[in-house]
């Protein structure tokens, strides 16, 4: 999956997979997290969002299957 790099105080990068339904989501922690399921429109409005993490809270969180799947390289 390619990392789109988001403008969010909290979420460093986004990653999704349209054949399987994940999104990867990376925090500025280093955290990543992968939910499942997620529609394609899901991951265009999270995308197009003025406020990618308030997006997030709103519509992905607690909503899909949840791996935490590791930590990335962490804050740049």
């Amino acid at each position: 999956m390619e990392r789109v790099e988001l403008q969010s105080r909290s979420i460093k990068a986004t990653a999704y997979d349209p054949a399987r339904a994940l999104l990867e989501v990376e925090f500025h922690s280093g955290v990543i997290y992968r939910y499942g399921g997620v529609p394609a429109r899901v991951y265009q409005e999270f995308l197009a969002a003025e406020s990618h993490g308030r997006y997030f809270n709103e519509n992905i969180r607690n909503r899909y299957l949840t791996v935490k799947i590791g930590r990335g390289r962490g804050k740049s």
